[in-house]
C-alpha cells in the first residue's frame, strides 16, 4: 500500500511540475517580448542618452522656411519712373482735360507712362495721318509696287503740312476704315478703331498704341521695310513751321506729328503728339494725348509740358 501511494505521490508531483512548465515558458516569453520592445523603442527615440529624432524627420531634409521672390530690378525701377510721371503730371494744372503719356527708350528699352491703363481712348485727329501713310505703304508693298506720283504728291503735304484734303485722297485709296484696320492688326495696334466713313481725324487710339505704330517707323522689327521706314521718316522730320510743336519740347526732334481738332459739340479741343525725340543721347518713342482742353494754345501748352515732365522722368 506504502509502494502505490508513493508511486501515486510521484505521479502527483509530476503532474504537477508538468502542469506549471507551460505557464513558465510563456511568462518568459512575455518577459523577453517587453524585454526586446524596451530596448527598440528606447533606440528608435534617441535611447541611451541621445536626444529623441522623429524618424519621419530624420528620414527627409529639414525644410526651409519659405521666402518670396525677389523683385524683379528693371520691373522695380519701371515702377519708380511710373510713379515719379505721376507725381509730376498729377501737379499740372490741367483745366480739366484729360491727359494720356507714353515713352519708349529705343536704345535701352526703358519705358514710362501715365493714364494709359485707364481704358480711355483719344480722337486722333491728325495723328492719324501717319497711320494712313503706314496703311499706303503695306498695301504698296504687298503689291510688289512703290507708291505712285499721285500718291506721293498726296503723302507729302499730309504729312508735313497736315493737309486734309490730301488725308481725304488717301483714306479712299486705302480703303477707310477697313484698310486702316486691317493695317492696324498687322502692326499690332490693338486699342485702336478707325473712325466711321469719311471721319479719319475721329479714329479712337491709346498712347500705348501710339508707341507701337512709331516703332513701326523708327524700329528694327517692323511690317514695313526699311525704304517704307525711310520715307516716313523723312516726312516726319520735314514739319513745316509752326507745325513742329509738341513732343519737341521733350527734345531734338527725329520725326513727329502733331493733331488738334475742336470739338463742335463741346467746343473743347483735342490735342495731341507723337514722334521720336532725342532724350540725353538716346532716341526715344513718345505720345503725348490728350482732350476736353479749353482752348488749342491751352492744349499745346499742357502738351509740351507733359513731353517735358516725360523727359526728365527718363534722363533720370
Amino acid at each position: 500500500m506504502f509502494r502505490n501511494r508513493d508511486m501515486t505521490g510521484r505521479h502527483a508531483a509530476r503532474s504537477a511540475v508538468a502542469s506549471r512548465r507551460p505557464r513558465v515558458v510563456i511568462f518568459v516569453g512575455v518577459a523577453l517580448v517587453l524585454l526586446l520592445a524596451t530596448l527598440v523603442v528606447g533606440h528608435g527615440t534617441g535611447g541611451w542618452g541621445g536626444d529623441a529624432v522623429p524618424v519621419a524627420a530624420a528620414a527627409g531634409p529639414t525644410p526651409s522656411p519659405s521666402s518670396s521672390p525677389s523683385p524683379d530690378p528693371e520691373q522695380v525701377a519701371e515702377d519708380a519712373r511710373n510713379k515719379a510721371l505721376s507725381d509730376r503730371l498729377d501737379a499740372l494744372d490741367m483745366g480739366g482735360a484729360t491727359l494720356s503719356v507714353a515713352v519708349f527708350d529705343l536704345v535701352d528699352g526703358r519705358a514710362a507712362q501715365y493714364n494709359v491703363e485707364s481704358g480711355l481712348t483719344y480722337d486722333t485727329a491728325s495723328i492719324v495721318k501717319i497711320d494712313i501713310l503706314a496703311t499706303l505703304l503695306l498695301q504698296a508693298q504687298d503689291a510688289g509696287r512703290a507708291l505712285t506720283a499721285r500718291e506721293k504728291s498726296y503723302a507729302v503735304p499730309m504729312i508735313t503740312e497736315s493737309d486734309n484734303a490730301a488725308a481725304d485722297a488717301l483714306w479712299e485709296t486705302i480703303g477707310g476704315s477697313d484698310g486702316l484696320d486691317a493695317a492696324n492688326e498687322r502692326l499690332g495696334l490693338t486699342g485702336t478703331t478707325a473712325g466711321s466713313g469719311p471721319l479719319w481725324g475721329l479714329t479712337q487710339t491709346t498712347a500705348a498704341d501710339q508707341l507701337t505704330l512709331l516703332s513701326g517707323v523708327f524700329g528694327n522689327a517692323s511690317e514695313l521695310k526699311p525704304d517704307s521706314q525711310e520715307y516716313m521718316r523723312d516726312l516726319m522730320g520735314g514739319i513745316s513751321a509752326g507745325q513742329d510743336w509738341g513732343v519737341s519740347a521733350a527734345g531734338d526732334p527725329a520725326g513727329l506729328k502733331n493733331g488738334w481738332l475742336e470739338r463742335s459739340v463741346t467746343g473743347l479741343w483735342d490735342i495731341s503728339s507723337i514722334g521720336a525725340v532725342t532724350i540725353g543721347d538716346h532716341l526715344c518713342l513718345l505720345a503725348v494725348l490728350s482732350k476736353d482742353n479749353a482752348g488749342m494754345d491751352v492744349g499745346i501748352s499742357l502738351v509740351e509740358k507733359a513731353a517735358k515732365e516725360a523727359a526728365s522722368v527718363m534722363e533720370r
